[in-house]
């Protein structure tokens, strides 16, 4: 496990350095201090993490995240109905976390992410925003059915006093998309932005473990194949291309929805070194 006070574990993977965060409860957490910006500013340590389901960690877990990392700020996307089948997580008893909830699938009753995107596997093509690549239709939906949910997440993350953790069940694709965005208001490049998604991969198996053993996800995990839960890095780049040619970008996107450059400058000053 990281020790207390000091960075991520930031290795060689798969797809470029990875940030992870060695947790015993929580199986895809990482920090993303480190990826370069386009202006070779890096994003400072410590500020923006992304995880899967939290409700497994351990006090130890806890410790590290908020008196070595700095935690003050989850930033949850799960649908009302996950929060409240799962119940209170270990950090909502932490009285220096705040819970922010932003749940970014538009609402279909007890709807998971991954319920949600079994759903966006079966959709016909002639029903897909963008049929070329399912997963990339499905995230362009997030914007499309709550613009101001994924907007909210953006600013919990720009006001948090501390490290703000982006989490929801897996950890990959509604974090990633939040994420993928946060990342580009920031100027990272646009390489490192997609192989951070792609990261997740790395995990699969013990993501797909840790959601089997919860009543709340085990059934909607085998519901598809386990391939088909692995994030490829060419579903971010379709995802972020499809925002650039349709909105002029993500910060065209995000001027359209009321996060202007304020909001933008706001967020950039919370990730990167001055």
């Amino acid at each position: 496990m990281a020790r207390a006070g000091r960075g991520p574990d930031r290795r060689s993977g798969e797809d470029g350095l990875v940030g992870w965060i060695a947790l015993q409860g929580a199986a895809n957490v990482r920090d993303l201090g480190g990826l370069p910006a386009q202006d070779g500013r890096p994003v400072v340590a410590h500020r923006l993490l992304r995880g899967d389901n939290l409700q497994g960690l351990t006090s130890a877990d806890v410790t590290l995240l908020t008196d070595g990392i700095g935690l003050t700020t989850v930033v949850d996307l799960r649908s009302p109905s996950e929060v409240s089948a799962e119940g209170p997580g270990p950090l909502t008893r932490v009285d220096s976390v705040h819970h922010e909830h932003h749940s970014v699938l538009a609402e279909r009753g007890a709807a998971t992410d991954a319920a949600a995107d079994a759903l966006a596997v079966r959709r016909p093509p002639s029903k897909s925003r963008y049929p070329d690549d399912v997963m990339s239709d499905h995230y362009l939906g997030y914007l499309r059915d709550r613009p101001q949910q994924v907007v909210g997440a953006l600013r919990s993350v720009a006001h948090a006093p501390g490290a703000a953790l982006v989490n929801c069940a897996a950890g990959k694709d509604r974090t990633g998309v939040v994420v993928a965005l946060a990342l580009s208001v920031a100027g990272v490049q646009r390489d490192a932005i997609v192989a951070d998604y792609a990261a997740s991969a790395e995990r699969i198996g013990a993501i797909l473990a840790r959601l089997r053993a919860s009543p709340t996800y085990q059934a909607d995990i085998d519901s598809r194949p386990p391939e088909d839960h692995r994030p490829r890095p060419g579903t971010m780049a379709a995802f972020l291309d499809q925002v650039d040619s349709r909105y002029g970008g993500v910060l065209g996107w995000l001027a359209g929805q009321g996060f202007g450059p304020e909001d933008a400058s706001e967020l950039q000053a919370k990730l990167l070194l001055p």
